[in-house]
């Protein structure tokens, strides 16, 4: 016999230990596969709601027929575009419960009913799949927890996008026939008018902003000047809380000929192929231009001259000069003595200088900090927040974290009491439909109530989820928004960026920086001697 097995046996004979086995209670035939649905009709499908309270009521059966399976929720989205996942309330609140552990396995009728976009779609069920989740497409007979599917799912995915890229161009074509003929009127209006039976109507309670944004640029004030100033405004004048109020946003309304009575339609355009997203008009389509769509809001003699000011402006501004020269304003501070830092040319060049320092009441030791320094810092750190999981994985613990705390709430308990009891009303409803008691309109009509309840109520549970005391998570998210709006590198500061990120610059000496962003996170930021 091998010496180390006779070694290894002594050895355990000598330990002593004496055991025992303790049987498994819990066996695996005993656990039950959590099972969800998601249903969806279409835009042009006949009798909605109908239609989605028989998808409800057939997966119901579907799932508690099954001994092995547990229902989790039926997840419905009513009359909302497939085009996009972010359009559906209820698709992404499926997908926050499958990322809270909550599902196994998913149920759908079709993958049209899942996505109409190929990249969405396979990126859903790659996520899914990495949690351990799988989808059953009922139509295709397609199991995504078989590996071997995602190239059958892929094929489908793209007839389903197909078919919604059709169903956008007819609706593009239309809308052109529409601008054409000048019967087009846009979904939208800008800020100062409103829609009335089908009618563009100046609202003369945001009107008079917008003529006092023209009156002041053409009095001297810079864009940047006017966001600042109409931000101040809002926060005694309840309309202007409407808009987030930035420079660029201001130019947009400057340059706007919908506020002298007429039109220019397609100055943007939709991309044709999948994802959709909204990019200038650079000639690729034609333009139409309107007069007298609508009442003016401001006369077109102060239009063009605002128009010729912008120009003269723009010719005999430098790159960042603008920016450089106020973009730093009230966010600069003395990490020695707290000051803020003010701007001082020095032989042509812009500078930081601390206050106390400048004023000699203290004796700060901070020497002046060069914009371009702080311009250089800002344009990596930028970088570094565009092309590293950051925020987006901050964002993703912060709202693991909220959840759970708030999952005990009082609020959230009553909500969870509210949908049990409009599950026991469905079960009651459906046994009496079975024995025949009941009338088959008064059960669809009954059946559709409720299910319009329970969807409100989830929603209203998940805006509690989401919901903290603390706004973290919301700056956090506004950040994110403004790092995927943005470009993938700067080589200038924007101030629209800038202030969209940045809430203080601490300087600690002429190297050394912690940059506090909006949501407060400290990134600490060193120049190195080639940036010196």
């Amino acid at each position: 016999m091998d010496a180390a097995l006779v070694e290894g046996t002594a050895a355990r004979k000598r330990s002593g230990y004496n055991i025992i086995t303790i049987e498994a209670t819990k066996k695996p035939e005993d656990i039950k596969l959590r099972v969800a649905a998601y249903a969806r009709v279409s835009s042009d499908s006949a009798d909605q709601e109908n239609s989605l309270a028989a998808q409800t009521r057939y997966y119901t059966s579907q799932i508690t027929e099954k001994p092995q399976w547990e229902m989790v929720d039926i997840y419905a989205d009513d009359g909302i575009s497939g085009t996009s996942m972010e359009k559906r309330a209820d698709f992404l609140r499926l997908m926050k419960d499958c990322r809270r552990g909550l599902i196994d396995k998913i149920l759908v009728k079709s993958i049209s009913r899942f996505a109409r976009n190929t990249t969405e779609c396979l990126e859903s069920v790659r996520e899914l799949q990495a949690m351990g989740i799988s989808v059953y497409f009922e139509k295709e007979n397609i199991d995504t927890g078989r590996i071997s599917s995602e190239m059958m799912l892929t094929i489908f995915a793209s007839f389903a996008q197909q078919e919604s890229e059709s169903i956008s161009g007819n609706m593009t074509w239309a809308w052109q026939k529409r601008m054409e003929n000048g019967t087009f009127i846009p979904s939208s209006q800008p800020y100062g008018y409103s829609m009335i039976d089908g009618q563009i109507v100046v609202d003369e309670l945001r009107a008079k902003h917008i003529r006092t944004i023209f009156s002041l640029y053409l009095s001297g004030m810079s864009t940047l000047d006017i966001a600042h100033y109409m931000a101040e405004q809002s926060k005694a004048v309840p309309e202007l809380r409407e808009i987030k109020w930035t420079y660029k946003g201001v130019t947009r309304i400057l340059k706007n000929e919908k506020y002298t009575g007429n039109s220019l339609w397609q100055k943007r355009i939709t991309t044709e192929s999948f994802p959709h997203r909204k990019v200038k008009n650079r000639g690729e389509r034609q333009q139409y231009y309107a007069e007298g769509t609508h009442p003016p809001i401001i006369d077109q003699e102060t239009f063009d001259r605002t128009q010729t000011l912008m120009v003269k402006q723009n010719r005999h501004k430098t790159p960042s000069a603008e920016a450089n020269s106020s973009v730093f304003k009230g966010s600069m501070i003395c990490e020695h003595c707290g000051c803020l830092l003010r701007r001082k040319t020095i032989r042509g060049v812009g500078y930081r200088t601390c206050r106390s320092r400048d004023d000699k009441d203290t004796e700060c030791t901070l020497l002046p900090v060069r914009e371009s320094d702080v311009e250089i810092l800002f344009c990596r750190m930028y970088y570094k927040l565009k092309h590293y999981p950051i925020l987006s994985q901050m964002l993703a613990d912060l709202r693991k974290a909220a959840e759970n705390r708030l999952l005990w709430r009082e609020d959230v308990v009553a909500l969870n009491k509210k949908i049990s009891d409009i599950a026991s009303q469905e079960q009651m409803l459906a046994s009496l439909k079975k024995q025949g008691l009941i009338d088959p309109d008064i059960f669809i009509a009954q059946s559709n109530a409720l299910a319009r309840q329970l969807r409100e109520i989830k929603r209203q549970k998940e805006r509690i989820l989401d919901s903290d005391s603390d706004d973290t998570i919301a700056r956090t998210q506004d950040m994110v928004e403004v790092m995927d709006n943005g470009p993938d590198f700067i080589e200038r500061i924007d101030p629209e960026l800038y202030h969209g990120l940045v809430e203080q610059i601490k300087v600690v000496d002429n190297d050394h920086f912690v940059i506090q962003l909006k949501n407060g996170l400290e990134l600490p930021e060193t120049l190195t001697q080639e940036e010196v």
